[in-house]
């Protein structure tokens, strides 16, 4: 359950057809199908997932997708005692573990690969940051200057500076330089699951269906209109309860994630603290960006560099998305002016998605 601090559900599916509902369980444990496919919904990673296949014919049930998460969560979630990312984390020297999933090597090539094109503005390795600010518990007392920088000696992706690591098959050697760091693939490993989704429905022969999990989302084909999947992106508003659509935008074949500082914070003598933190300097992040939605090719992709467009703000934002055209992101910022209002920018290639 990665998704307990993240409360990323920033972005919702605009789905215009009739469903005609054939059985449900507690909760938001359902299962609702149609002459033209299923929609599951259940609950994972401390959050909640829908799953809609606009096609007959398919044999895919909530219980093997239950599965999928079960196993994913066994080898990243740090909830769990006995997951490989936990064991790692326990560690204090060397360790070698077996991972048959092969998703913790899965995210961590992912994870350094973000990590070096963005100068390390994603950093998995935050995570002593992140219990010292406070975001795993209620926080008490506001880290200190010194604290700050003591932690900070042991935040640092860089292979070969606080960690080794090395894949043999299913094995992973891992070995430690200090048992403070630690990893945290938060920031992107809810991505990674939709991902997970995505392969398997493919592999089960699957074209038009859409995926989403704690807000990341990723559409393949057409809906059940036979027309591109329409994506609403909300309004930043601390209550979600307020919740307003911002924008629609209309995609086929693209992951969308978008990450927030305006949900999960907390106000300590009268200053807001968000969950978003720049692992250069160790505090949470202070400029007017809002909300970053990033459209990519896969959700792993799109989730972390909508974390690292947070710590880098609009202007560094867009200028990366320009610079890095071969990355094929395309990004839609909404940041706070002067007046209290909402500013909105994107990159030259968001336009396109945009609906009326």
């Amino acid at each position: 359950m990665f998704g307990k601090m993240k409360l990323k559900r920033l972005i919702w599916s605009v789905i215009f057809s009739s469903f005609i509902l054939c059985s449900c369980g507690e909760g938001k444990n359902t299962i609702i199908s149609s002459i033209r496919g299923i929609t599951l919904f259940g609950e994972t990673q401390g959050t909640t997932y829908g799953v809609i296949i606009a096609e007959g014919n398919s044999k895919v049930t909530k219980e093997r997708l239950d599965s999928l998460f079960l196993t994913f969560d066994q080898s990243l979630s740090t909830y769990i005692e006995s997951s490989v990312i936990s064991i790692l984390n326990r560690s204090t020297d060397s360790v070698r573990i077996k991972d048959n999933s092969g998703y913790f090597k899965d995210c961590y090539v992912k994870s350094e690969s973000i990590f070096n094109e963005t100068n390390g503005c994603f950093d998995p390795s935050v995570f002593p940051l992140v219990k010292g600010w406070g975001f795993m518990n209620n926080m008490d007392t506001l880290l200190s200057q010194y604290e700050v920088d003591s932690v900070l000696m042991f935040v640092d992706f860089t292979p070969g500076k606080l960690y080794d690591v090395d894949f043999e098959i299913d094995d992973i050697l891992f070995k430690k330089k200090h048992s403070r760091f630690m990893i945290d693939f938060n920031a992107i490993a809810q991505g990674q699951s939709v991902d997970v989704v995505d392969r398997f429905l493919s592999d089960e022969g699957h074209s038009n269906y859409y995926i989403e999990i704690g807000g990341e989302i990723i559409v393949r084909g057409k809906n059940r209109e036979g027309i591109n999947w329409r994506i609403g992106v909300d309004v930043p508003k601390d209550n979600l309860k307020e919740r307003s659509v911002e924008n629609i935008i209309s995609i086929s074949n693209k992951a969308v994630a978008t990450s927030g500082n305006y949900r999960k914070f907390y106000i300590k003598n009268g200053v807001k603290y968000t969950h978003i933190l720049n692992p250069k300097t160790g505090v949470p992040v202070q400029h007017s960006l809002l909300s970053a939605t990033v459209i990519a090719n896969d959700c792993a992709t799109a989730d972390g560099y909508a974390t690292a467009f947070m710590v880098m703000g609009t202007e560094a934002s867009l200028a990366f998305v320009h610079e890095h055209s071969d990355l094929n992101l395309d990004v839609y910022l909404l940041s706070s002016d002067t007046d209290g209002g909402i500013k909105r920018s994107m990159s030259d290639g968001f336009p396109k998605y945009i609906t009326e």
